[in-house]
């Protein structure tokens, strides 16, 4: 492990708590964590080894917000868990093709999608406020494998920021949950891709285990304290971070795509 200064070590700590609270309320959380580890790291260190220590990192914090969730959220978990392994799937393809793909390419469409969410999440005060009165059909819980799970695991692994977003999104339009059981349903699906994510890095060598380790206990007690907040604040205070989260989003691609 190339040598940290402890300052640097505390404040890593801290982004990953808040970026813990953040993922656990509504995703994105790897907005905040990634940049702050390649910021934080000594030059010279390969981005590869901030990208599998950041899911060292957030995998712990992921687990305990998914568990905080099912003990209180009511989570269809055999459907979460059946998402999540087409999402490995997925983010799997994804990491294959990413090797010899440009994501530039990509980010300006992703914006449009990202713009045309978020005024569809303002025009529609409703959207994720309640469950819809019966459960989900058999074709939109294929739909929400197909999409949430293949589709957006494909983009994780392919570009990745914002994924825990687009999968809340995705599961409250298709399974007509409201934002805290998406919410919680989404953290499963993202132990999932994190898992085989992580895997990969580990074989690879790519991930810093000190560092991590401190970081992941911050990233837990964030990620356990955003699902206490969303339960107990309710679906209209996630939509209102689900809007930050999403302009947030918005602002960080389009940085890459054409300031950076």
């Amino acid at each position: 492990m190339p040598e940290i200064a402890l300052t640097t070590v505390a404040l890593l700590c801290l982004a990953a708590l808040v970026a813990g609270w953040i993922d656990a309320v509504v995703g994105g959380g790897g907005l905040l964590l990634l940049p702050a580890l390649l910021l934080g790291l000594p030059a010279g260190t390969p981005a590869s080894h901030a990208l599998g220590t950041n899911k060292a990192v957030a995998i712990v914090g992921t687990a305990g917000a998914a568990v905080t969730y099912a003990r209180k959220a009511p989570v269809d978990v055999g459907t979460a868990v059946r998402i999540g392994l087409a999402a490995l799937a997925g983010s799997s393809g994804g990491a294959f093709l990413a090797a010899g793909m440009s994501t530039d390419v990509l980010k300006p469409v992703i914006m449009v999608v990202l713009l045309a969410v978020a005024a569809f999440v303002i025009l529609r005060p409703s959207f994720g406020t309640a469950p819809a009165p019966g459960p989900a059909t058999r074709r939109r819980r294929i739909a929400a494998i197909g999409l949430a799970g293949v589709g957006i695991g494909f983009y994780d692994g392919l570009v990745g920021p914002g994924t825990g977003t687009f999968l809340v999104l995705a599961l409250t339009g298709l399974l007509h949950l409201d934002l805290v059981t998406a919410s919680a349903t989404a953290k499963i699906v993202n132990c999932c891709t994190n898992a085989g994510a992580l895997a990969m890095f580990a074989w690879q060598g790519a991930v810093l285990w000190q560092l991590a380790a401190p970081m992941a206990v911050f990233n837990l007690a964030g990620g356990m304290l955003g699902a206490h907040t969303a339960l107990k604040r309710g679906s209209g205070f996630v939509r209102i971070i689900l809007l930050v989260v999403v302009t947030a989003l918005v602002a960080n691609l389009a940085y890459e795509q054409w300031l950076a």
